[in-house]
């Protein structure tokens, strides 16, 4: 009897047996894909993890119906990878499967397909039960992947619709994506035989209006003084005429138009040939990094904003591609990606690969496989969290950017995993396995044990990072002044009570910031201003009954959207019309309280009529190319102001900017999180960071009713140190990382009662278990979201303790409190490191 171990992408813990014949037992490979009967009609695509012949005792091994590949697509690299990631993060290894592989690798039966549009359909090129499938999406826009079956009858039709797939005939339903149109600019040019000056003297003389007459002088003037094409857009200005006047030229065959494509990334260099140049202090951080890296696999680069860390990168980069090594390149967010891949291909020409969710899945799926096969256009890949789970063969190096975010670690769904600390594990994984090589050969001299290193790179290291370099854990290396004599930015705090008590506010602007904004704007620099909350305000208030409208299935208030008209829950996505009298005791008189970057905006228009204004959060962002959108634009100078949300907190590089505005620093600081201080001091030391990056000195104003807060002062000064002292010293006092490992439980129902009673349980059989700190069941700040109520227990796990022990014994108390019958309907959900 032979058997294979498969993982199925369900949320299941344990791996299952399926039969195979012998020629199959032969033929299938670690890491290849099944397609493999479950549960009583469902197929699923099932990964092998093991070949052998011990027959599973407790069920019946099913045969497996089809192999889906001719070799593997998942290395063994990975498989332990993400092993580790199941176990340490306590999930299930179902989940890592899932989240990790593209979604086109993973076709079952609920699966809906339609044809491709667009492209002409070679009908003789396609076989039997192909042809069969395109007919039948002739007749209908699309298909389950069990209608197929049905059309076919055969049980297993995933092959024919992966050949069809690969043949670019049939989609995936959830790829409707948006396209990116490439940005056509219109350009004029002056007809052959009107350019000799006889000729040029007929034309006017044979014009009659004298505005055509004036856009043609004009177009001389302009050609003589900027020595380039002309854009209609140019001419009109300067003659201070229409669009139709220049059509009527047109028309007449005086003018010819034509376009030039422009791309809104402007890459107009070939890749630079000559070689970076650091500056001293770069150049003596790239050699400690160098010299680091001989005894640490983990190094930390803390450099203060814009002290040129990618320029750092990108020469490491370069001595590891020349030793043939893959180089990933994990970002924090999605937004990043775009102005970085830039930067890179102007060194690395088309050796770089982007990998991120707004990707479509063919789009994933090519770059999985140029991965797989250690391509040279993927040698370096750049991505957000979900790149770490692609199929290295050959990883040398793995650079952290912007290390403190928390956007690296997954909240929802499972796996909930923080990509830094899964990365320094990868990089682990790829020592061992060349260890093991290289002891086989038994020719240890030319083995190379190298392994990957990984680099962690930021402004404001996270505390847990920096502990583990002062604690000689990682290497650490420091720069402390900016690039090209770049100068810190000058820091000024406007105490907010005090502008109020003296009526020197307009909206939500002190004179301060308002004067600094038209300076900026004077000398033509733009501005970037921050507030770290979305939409026009949080809160529409009656003010006779004081009612506040609640989300029906959460317990918050709706955040009130002034473009769309409406209020809305940013947990559960519920929207209702906005009112125009109080729900509770039909007033008239509502009054939004709070304010979000949809508000600023506003005023802002209403204070600076004559410029543009550009806002970049969750609602502008949405779709692929949201992102380049806001930020090619700003780049391009086509914005003054630039309002956001944290998303500008991310490393962005703009030259221009001189002024940042800090609209509200207070509603950072007073989360109820022990990290609140922390994030704070991070988030405004790197919106500080964006100002004044260039010659000219930046200037950053930030607004608060508190600016004798230490956290506040401490970003005033630049102070790092400061706030790593005083926030390990808490930590230590509370139980907090890093001496304090944390495990979250989440628990959610529908029926309070019942879940108060299950949490209690839960909560008093964890105690008698176990002699470590565990807080809870607590109810969370919002307490129910989606109709679903929640309790969470925190369990701190001291240093001196066996983290695999704990773990097993909080495991099998979880399995026992989901095998009472009045708890099984309790989700509950474990997220390690959830910070």
């Amino acid at each position: 009897m032979y058997f294979v171990e498969v993982i199925l992408p369900l949320s299941l813990t344990k791996t299952f047996t399926y039969s195979v014949s012998e020629a199959e037992f032969y033929y299938i490979k670690k890491g290849m894909r099944l397609a493999v009967p479950f549960g009583k009609s469902k197929i699923y695509t099932a990964l092998v993890i093991e070949l052998h012949q011990n027959k599973p005792i407790l069920y019946d091994a099913k045969e497996i119906h089809q192999i889906l590949d001719e070799k593997p697509i998942v290395n063994e690299i990975q498989i332990s990878h993400w092993q580790w990631i199941a176990s340490y993060y306590m999930c299930a290894i179902g989940d890592v499967y899932r989240g990790a592989m593209p979604s086109a690798f993973l076709l079952e039966s609920e699966t809906i397909i339609s044809q491709k549009n667009d492209g002409f359909v070679d009908e003789s090129q396609l076989s039997d039960d192909e042809f069969l499938v395109y007919q039948a999406l002739q007749q209908q826009s699309s298909l389950k992947v069990h209608d197929v079956a049905s059309i076919l009858n055969k049980k297993n039709v995933l092959p024919v619709i992966q050949k069809l797939i690969d043949k670019g005939i049939l989609v995936l339903q959830e790829e409707i994506t948006e396209a990116y149109k490439p940005k056509l600019v219109r350009y004029i040019r002056l007809d052959s035989k009107y350019e000799s000056n006889e000729g040029l003297s007929q034309l006017l003389e044979s014009l009659k209006s004298n505005k055509q007459k004036e856009i043609i002088l004009s177009y001389f003037q302009l050609q003589a003084t900027l020595k380039k094409s002309i854009t209609v857009k140019e001419i009109v200005q300067v003659a201070n005429s229409t669009v139709a006047v220049v059509k009527a030229l047109i028309d007449k065959q005086i003018f010819e138009e034509y376009y030039i494509q422009e791309d809104r990334v402007n890459f107009n260099g070939k890749v630079k040939e000559e070689a970076l140049q650091l500056s001293a202090a770069q150049e003596i951080a790239f050699q400690e990094i160098k010299s680091e890296f001989i005894n640490k696999e983990v190094c930390l680069l803390h450099g203060v904003t814009s002290s040129g860390k990618t320029e750092i990168y990108i020469q490491l980069i370069e001595e590891y591609i020349q030793q043939e090594k893959q180089v990933l390149y994990l970002l924090p967010e999605i937004a990043l990606t775009t102005q970085l891949v830039s930067r890179l291909r102007e060194y690395f020409g088309n050796k770089v690969a982007v990998y991120h969710s707004k990707y479509n899945n063919n789009e994933r799926v090519e770059v999985w496989k140029q991965v797989l096969e250690n391509s040279p256009k993927s040698q370096i890949v750049i991505g957000a969290r979900s790149a770490l789970f692609l199929p290295y063969s050959n990883l040398g190096l793995i650079i952290v950017d912007e290390e403190h975010e928390q956007t690296f670690k997954q909240q929802d769904p499972s796996p909930r995993y923080h990509a830094r600390d899964a990365a320094i594990v990868l990089s682990n994984f790829h020592q061992s396995t060349r260890g093991n090589r290289a002891n086989s050969e038994l020719s240890g001299a030319n083995a190379d044990l190298g392994g990957a290193k990984v680099l962690l790179g930021s402004a404001t290291p996270s505390i847990e990072t920096y502990y583990n370099a002062q604690s000689q854990k990682y290497g650490l290396i420091e720069i402390s002044e900016r690039f090209g004599n770049a100068v810190m930015p000058e820091i000024e705090l406007v105490d907010l009570k005090d502008k109020y008590f003296r009526k020197k506010m307009s909206g939500h602007f002190s004179d301060t910031l308002l004067e600094e904004i038209t300076t900026a704007l004077s000398y033509g620099s733009q501005v970037i201003l921050f507030q770290n909350r979305r939409g026009f305000s949080p809160v529409v208030e009656c003010m006779t009954c004081g009612h506040v409208p609640q989300c029906p299935q959460c317990d918050v208030s709706l955040t009130y959207h002034k473009h769309k008209n409406q209020l809305r829950c940013h947990y559960c996505g519920y929207s209702m019309a906005n009112p125009t009298s109080c729900h509770a005791c039909s007033s008239v008189h509502l009054i939004t309280k709070g304010f979000g970057t949809e508000q600023i905006q506003q005023e802002l228009v209403a204070l600076f009529p004559n410029t543009k204004i550009g806002r970049m959060d969750q609602d502008t962002t949405r779709g692929k190319f949201g992102f380049e959108k806001i930020i090619d634009s700003f780049k391009n100078r086509e914005i003054d102001i630039l309002v956001g949300t944290q998303m500008l907190a991310k490393g962005l590089d703009f030259d221009n900017v001189s002024l940042v505005g800090i609209m509200n620093a207070d509603n950072m600081l007073y989360h109820p999180d022990f990290r609140a201080f922390e994030r704070s001091f991070q988030m405004m030391t790197q919106v500080a960071g964006r100002a004044g990056r260039s010659e000219k000195r930046g200037k950053v104003i930030i607004q608060t009713y508190n600016p004798n807060h230490n956290t506040i002062q401490q970003v005033t000064q630049n102070d790092y140190l400061g706030m790593y002292k005083e926030q390990l010293y808490e930590r230590q006092i509370y139980k907090y990382p890093p001496y304090f490992k944390l495990i979250k439980l989440t628990l959610k129902h529908r029926d309070f009662e019942k879940l108060k009673t299950g949490a209690m349980w839960l909560f008093q059989v964890l105690q008698q278990n176990m002699s470590i700190p565990i807080l809870g069941p607590e109810e969370p700040p919002i307490s129910r979201i989606r109709n679903e109520y929640i309790r969470t227990i925190m369990i701190k796990i001291p240093q001196n303790q066996s983290l695999q022990v704990t773990k097993k014994t909080i495991q099998k108390i979880l399995n026992s409190f989901e095998s009472v019958a009045q708890f099984k309907a309790i989700k509950t959900a474990v997220n390690v490191d959830f910070y």
